[in-house]
């Protein structure tokens, strides 16, 4: 369904009981809510969770951007590189005010809230712009920006900002694929037939590219929050692959370090995905998390 939410449509899907424990999912660059799989959902609702997943603002079938231009990624990532201000189509605290609302639209007072990757990103600002909302806070597989934390190769980076070799389902489903192997969890591979299964029905469902390069854009004006998160008192847990190419994994300590009371779960051969065969020890995690809150 579409709800209005902070001023714009955000599509949004319930899943549970309403009376259950609610949990915010908030996904990553360019991900929509497919990426939270329905079976991983599933284990959730059974422990006892009201479950929202939502398409971020410019992708899936969320408000389009397009009016905002298509940033030259090259020049975002000079600039980046050189220290200098960075001006972006619109920031990640644009995208906590979208989360929090959409909880306002479906009459939600506070969640737990689980942020994967950029989704992390936006899960921080949200404990820190409204922290009575938030009851608990997962953060994976993400970082808090700081600029002396180990970055990911320069093949990992070209990946991110390439495109496919063509314009066809067959050519972005290729595209992605190839990423997925570069920075996919290596001691939990997903089955070939399985992946491009899962990108084939992302890419139908919505594909948006420069979408996604507008939020490449707002994370890298978002900068360094370490000065903020030492404000966090939420109940929180990090969780990071021990072997992700894409955040690699000082970021996860570094956040402990920075979040008081912080846990923390590196998960050997994890890399920068949600493995299924992961998806009962995630579950266990936000559970935990859940009960200190």
């Amino acid at each position: 369904m579409q709800l209005a939410a902070n001023g714009i449509r955000i599509e949004v899907e319930e899943h549970g009981s309403p009376a259950g424990e609610p949990l915010l999912l908030v996904m990553g660059l360019g991900m929509q809510l497919l990426g939270w799989h329905e079976d991983l959902v599933a284990l959730l609702v059974a422990r006892g969770f009201r479950v929202v997943r939502f398409d971020n603002r410019d992708s899936g079938l969320s408000e389009r951007f397009d009016r905002r231009g298509v940033p030259n990624l090259a020049q975002v990532s000079l600039r980046h590189v050189l220290g200098l201000r960075i001006e972006s189509p619109y920031a990640l605290v644009d995208m906590a005010h979208d989360a929090l609302a959409v909880l306002d639209a479906l009459g939600i007072r506070s969640a737990h809230v689980w942020g994967a990757s950029m989704g992390g990103m936006i899960a921080q600002h949200m404990a820190l712009i409204a922290p009575a909302r938030v009851r608990s806070l997962t953060l994976m597989m993400t970082s808090s920006g700081a600029r002396h934390l180990p970055t990911p190769s320069l093949k990992v980076r070209s990946a991110l900002v390439s495109r496919p070799a063509a314009n066809t389902l067959d050519a972005i489903v290729d595209h992605h694929v190839e990423l997925h192997r570069l920075i996919g969890s290596p001691a939990y591979p997903t089955s070939p037939t399985a992946l491009r299964e899962r990108y084939a029905r992302s890419v139908r469902r919505s594909y948006r590219p420069a979408g996604t390069a507008r939020q490449i854009v707002a994370i890298a004006a978002d900068g360094d929050r370490s000065p903020q998160l030492g404000a966090i008192r939420t109940p929180t847990l990090v969780v990071h692959g021990g072997v992700d190419a894409l955040v690699p994994v000082a970021a996860a300590r570094d956040l402990q370090r920075k979040i008081a009371g912080a846990r923390i779960d590196v998960i050997d051969g994890m890399g920068h995905d949600l493995p299924p065969a992961l998806w009962p020890r995630f579950v266990d995690g936000v559970a935990a998390v859940a009960g200190r809150s």
